[in-house]
C-alpha cells in the first residue's frame, strides 16, 4: 500500500508539473511545482536505492542503510545535497499550499510570512537533523554490514 501511495504521488504530481509549468507566477506557485518535481525525483531514486538494497545487495534497508551514505566519502557528495533538498524540497512545498490556501494572518503574520516562517523552520530543520546524523559533528556509529 505504502509503495502504491507513493507511485500515486509520483504520477499525479508529474501531471501537475506539465499542466502548471508554464503558468506558475510568483515565488510560492514556482516553488510549488519545483519542489514537487524534487519531491517526485527524490521518490524514484529513494524506492529504488531501497529495492537494490534490499533484493539485490541483501541488506536490511533501515536507518543505517541511510545514514551510511552521508557519513562516506563519496558518496556523501551526492547523499548530503540530495537528502538537504528533499528536507527543503518538502517544507516548500508545504509553504507553498499554506501560502495558496491561507487566508486570514495568524499572530498578526500575513499568510506570506507564515509561509517564509515554515521555510525558515525548514531550514533549520535540515541544519538539525545533519548535526545529528553526520560524523563530523554528533555521529552515528555505523554497524559493519554497512560501511563501504
Amino acid at each position: 500500500m505504502l509503495l502504491v501511495s507513493i507511485v500515486v504521488q509520483i504520477v499525479s504530481g508529474l501531471k501537475l508539473f506539465l499542466r502548471k509549468r508554464k503558468t506558475a507566477r510568483g515565488f510560492f506557485e514556482k516553488l510549488h511545482i519545483r519542489s514537487g518535481l524534487y519531491l517526485a525525483f527524490f521518490f524514484v531514486i529513494h524506492l529504488s536505492a531501497i529495492m537494490v538494497g534490499r533484493y539485490v545487495l541483501n541488506i536490511d534497508t533501515n536507518f543505517y542503510f541511510g545514514v551510511s551514505g552521508l557519513n562516506t566519502f563519496p558518496f556523501n557528495l551526492f547523499f548530503i545535497p540530495y537528502y538537504a533538498c528533499a528536507i527543503l524540497a518538502f517544507f516548500g512545498h508545504v509553504a507553498a499550499i499554506h501560502h495558496s490556501k491561507m487566508q486570514q494572518p495568524i499572530l498578526g503574520l500575513s499568510p506570506y510570512f507564515q509561509s517564509i516562517a515554515i521555510l525558515f523552520v525548514g531550514v533549520l530543520t535540515t541544519i538539525f537533523i545533519f548535526y545529528g546524523l553526520t560524523d563530523g559533528f554528533v555521529g552515528v556509529e555505523i554497524p559493519s554490514p554497512y560501511q563501504f
